[in-house]
């Protein structure tokens, strides 16, 4: 147990789950990735019921001290969506016995030692683009006082976009701008392209947007199959997450396997890029991941 001395801060690093056990993986390579970089602070994980007891198991082997809540309820979502439950890391302002918390998304890892953002101040976080910021990491001062601030303004403020991120923009119009090296966006489209892929050894935190990996087979990127979704797609940053998991203790790695629905999905997506004759020929690449002999329900 982490001991602070009375001229210390309480800190630690936060993850949310809710809704389904999509991200339980992802989680437990977080965790992963923090600890190997020598990081000081606590790890706390906020779930909802959706988290089965065998699951918080392999969460808490990660390194996660676990944390039930009820979920908060987005006024943007339709009922049943993905999306629904999508203002639970709300509760984040609840962890008052931290003086700072720094929220880390469950599709995110650590590379290198980020101790140094508990420097900054409410509300921290790297850019989305020039003017919005990504809520996949941000640095927060946890307070009873905010969250119910917070909470009126869920039934007061829209959102730009109609989602999580969106609201948060418009509540925190004032914010403390992050390097993007402690939150780069896995999104090579634009006019930088495939350019930014060149520094990924160089960045200390890498947020997987689009499929995440854990859903892909580990033989390439399976954003690079899907249509619509190769801006997506990197080999290397791929790659990179797979060593993460190939460090972990054998008793983890069973959390990150694959279902019959995924490994279905999988090759569904593999037979369309193959009739569609995808110019990146990814489809081509024979699968060896072990994982797909070993699907759960």
């Amino acid at each position: 147990m982490l001991k602070y001395s009375a001229f210390q801060q309480r800190e630690a690093y936060a993850t949310v789950l809710h809704t389904s056990e999509d991200y339980v993986c992802g989680a437990v390579a977080l965790a992963q990735s923090i600890i190997r970089t020598n990081s000081t602070r606590d790890l706390i994980l906020l779930h909802d019921e959706n988290i089965t007891p065998e699951s918080l198991v392999g969460l808490k082997a990660a390194g996660w001290d676990t944390r039930l809540i009820n979920g908060i309820r987005s006024p943007f979502a339709d009922k049943d969506s993905f999306n629904e439950w999508n203002f639970s890391p709300l509760r984040i302002w609840m962890l008052t016995w931290y003086d700072k918390v720094v929220f880390i998304d469950a599709d995110v890892l650590v590379f290198n030692n980020i101790d140094w953002l508990f420097v900054f101040p409410q509300l921290s976080a790297a850019p989305n683009d020039k003017t919005l910021f990504n809520s996949g990491v941000m640095v927060i001062e946890p307070s009873l006082c905010v969250f119910e601030d917070l909470m009126v303004k869920v039934l007061e403020m829209d959102s730009y976009n109609g989602s999580y991120q969106g609201w948060l923009n418009e509540v925190f119009t004032w914010w403390h701008r992050l390097p993007s090296q402690v939150n780069f966006l896995k999104d090579f489209g634009g006019e930088d392209g495939r350019r930014q892929e060149k520094i990924l050894d160089e960045i200390s935190v890498l947020h997987f947007l689009g499929l995440k990996p854990w859903m892909c087979y580990r033989d390439y990127d399976c954003n690079w199959d899907k249509e619509g979704m190769q801006r997506f797609a990197s080999d290397k940053a791929h790659e990179k997450w797979w060593q993460v998991y190939d460090e972990m203790p054998d008793t983890l790695q069973p959390y990150c396997g694959l279902t019959e629905h995924m490994n279905w999905r999988l090759k569904k997506w593999r037979w369309i890029a193959r009739s569609l004759q995808q110019p990146d020929e990814h489809w081509k690449i024979g699968v060896t991941d072990p994982r797909q002999y070993n699907l759960g329900a």
